[in-house]
């Protein structure tokens, strides 16, 4: 038996995932356990979970991979306010001790944090250094169920490069070809996330909702101004407009003078109809970009299919159109696309290209739904619940499922929490709040008194696989909500001459479709498939929703209020059930309705989390 623990850290989304003998025993990340939301420290909880998952001690663990290098991203650090100078001496003079004096001796550090799990852990000669675009890549290509696949990376940056090209054959991977900082299309994303008043690294997911609500107005300014995009996708930024070579900030005063507007302030401005020209025009530049490199990529025949990792895969617009224009015949996704992913790439890359060792075929899709981080047995439950102070009712399953399809068609808001948590960004039918896709009232009811957030932000269906078609201009899997296609022009409804005269936040309340909750102003919806065999009691739900309404759709929607990370436990479960205005928690075989808890344990959770 061989195990390997990967890592990822000290950037953002640390996580942690194990591998034995080529197969994910478990993953997930940090801020699940620490509650800190995008949690950049060393995952020491979500180690401590791996480890009891697999029932391996770290001493006994073969091998751990860290995800990136850090003398290549500190050759890069260098290199770049080499370049730069005198540009950027005050970020230099606060970065530079930091890395003198803990990054650069990352092997070390990594060793000390790692003996606090197992002191008879004392081989520091275990711990290897993956590169980090080979770890999303690894991460894309190896849990594909493809034997060959051309492999296609995008994020911020890792050391040196931001968007790779490579080519996977059985358990072979390698990376082609490079765009180097600073030249990003993760980063360009992240300047406009920051210009229209969203935190980087966590608020880009809001441009791509916001942007259906504008016109593209600014797209050939940008692509005049900022970047210079080749035929091929290639492309070159120009570094005059942007601040985060070697600045604190994303962007500098040339930028806002060239789109005439100072940055917006969260806190005191509101969103207006030229932010959401902006986030539009940024969506559209970005699709050209990824629509670009996967036409040229495809023209070199390696292979009919395309695996896609880095934090721009999660950008399921763009992706959506990939598979529209059948530039590939199949295309996969690494459900964790970010930087978490990468700790499970890291391990899944050393056992395939250190260790040498063969993929078993026939292949399929390894990552199990993602499903895979903790879960809790029904007693654990029954024991925290009673310790919490709740009032519940333990059913069969059976009875849970038909109870909650009928509340669900009663418009109930629920809290679902079934099974083992999600890896990655997305809730899945393990850790969901859902609800009814045919109200009108579900899209603004969850958002402002649920979810505590922007009224413009969509909402995404969960559906039985076998109906995708009928509901969906969609007949591809698409299980980890990372697809975007047009609800059916058959269930849509067309707007009048005075509903398309609207602008903006104008057109929300306007009834689109016969599920009008998912259906996003522009008649699309991001897609969940939900499969018998990775996640059965979901696809039962669904099947028991369908039966009293002849809808096989849910809306899901993350188990979390803005700026918390996805509940993980039971408590965490509970606390934000009580602190919103959700209708019932279903906890596996328990459920609580809100009237019948104790009003005393309702708490003011709205401003419990940092806003994201």
């Amino acid at each position: 038996m061989t195990s390997i623990l990967g890592i990822s850290a000290f950037y953002h989304d640390s996580a942690a995932a194990i591998v034995v003998d080529g197969k994910i025993i478990a993953a997930a990340q940090e801020e699940r356990f620490s509650r800190k939301k995008h949690d950049s420290s060393y995952p020491f909880n979500a180690v401590e979970f791996v480890l009891k998952k697999s029932k391996l001690k770290l001493s006994e663990i073969d091998y751990i991979t860290f995800y990136e290098k850090p003398f290549l991203k500190f050759e890069r650090l260098i290199e770049t306010y080499v370049a730069f100078a005198p540009r950027g001496f005050k970020s230099f003079s606060m970065s530079m001790p930091i890395w003198l004096r803990e990054k650069l001796f990352q092997k070390k550090m990594l060793f000390n944090e790692l003996r606090n799990h197992d002191k008879n852990f004392n081989n520091i000669d275990k711990i290897y250094f993956s590169e980090h675009h080979f770890s999303h890549a690894a991460s894309a290509f190896y849990p594909s169920p493809f034997s060959d696949a051309v492999v296609l990376t995008l994020d911020g940056v890792g050391e040196w490069a931001t968007t790779t090209v490579g080519t996977g054959k059985d358990s072979n991977l390698e990376i082609h070809k490079e765009i180097h900082f600073p030249h990003s299309v993760g980063l360009l994303y992240s300047a406009f996330t920051y210009y229209t008043g969203f935190k980087v690294n966590s608020g880009e997911y809001k441009v791509m909702g916001l942007a259906p609500y504008g016109e593209p107005k600014y797209k050939k300014k940008i692509l005049d101004e900022l970047i210079d995009l080749k035929e091929d996708g290639t492309f070159r930024l120009n570094m005059k407009y942007f601040e985060y070579a070697t600045g604190l900030k994303m962007i500098n005063n040339k930028f806002l003078a060239l789109f005439g507007q100072p940055a917006r302030n969260p806190e005191k401005d509101l969103l207006t109809q030229f932010h959401m020209d902006i986030a539009s025009s940024i969506q559209e530049v970005t699709e050209e970009i990824v629509l670009k490199l996967a036409r040229s990529i495809s023209k070199e025949k390696y292979s009919k299919n395309l695996c896609m990792a880095g934090g721009v895969a999660l950008n399921c617009v763009a992706n959506g159109k990939i598979l529209k224009e059948k530039i590939f015949e199949k295309v996969w996704i690494q459900p964790a696309a970010g930087d978490a992913g990468g700790a499970l790439g890291a391990a899944l890359g050393f056992w395939y290209k250190e260790l040498k060792k063969e993929r078993v075929s026939p292949l399929k899709d390894e990552m199990q739904g993602s499903y895979l981080g903790p879960d809790y047995n029904v007693d654990e439950i029954e024991k925290t619940l009673k310790n919490l102070g709740s009032t519940y009712q333990k059913l069969p399953e059976e009875e849970v499922l038909r109870i909650t399809a009928q509340e669900l068609s009663n418009e109930k808001t629920i809290g679902w929490f079934q099974g083992r948590m999600e890896f990655g960004p997305r809730a899945l039918g393990a850790r969901s709040i859902i609800a009814d896709p045919r109200s009108e009232k579900m899209q603004k009811t969850l958002n402002l008194k649920v979810k505590f957030r922007e009224s413009f932000r969509p909402f995404a269906p969960s559906i039985l696989r076998e109906d995708l078609s009928d509901w969906f201009e969609l007949n591809s899997d698409s299980p980890y909500m990372l697809l975007v296609a047009n609800v059916n022009k058959a269930i849509q409804k067309e707007m009048t001459g005075e509903e398309k005269k609207l602008f903006g936040i104008d057109k929300l309340n306007i009834k689109r479709s016969d599920i009008p909750a998912i259906t996003h102003v522009d008649y699309s919806a991001r897609i969940q498939t939900v499969h018998k065999d990775t996640n059965p009691k979901y696809y039962k739900l669904l099947q028991n929703f369908k039966k009293i309404t002849k809808c096989p759709v849910v809306v899901n929607t993350s188990f979390n209020i803005r700026g918390e990370p996805i509940v993980c436990s039971v408590e965490d479960a509970y606390r934000c059930f009580m602190g919103t205005n959700l209708d019932m928690l279903v906890c596996e075989n328990f459920i609580l309705y809100k009237e019948k808890q104790n009003k005393e344990l309702i708490k003011n959770y709205k401003n419990k989390f940092n806003l994201d």
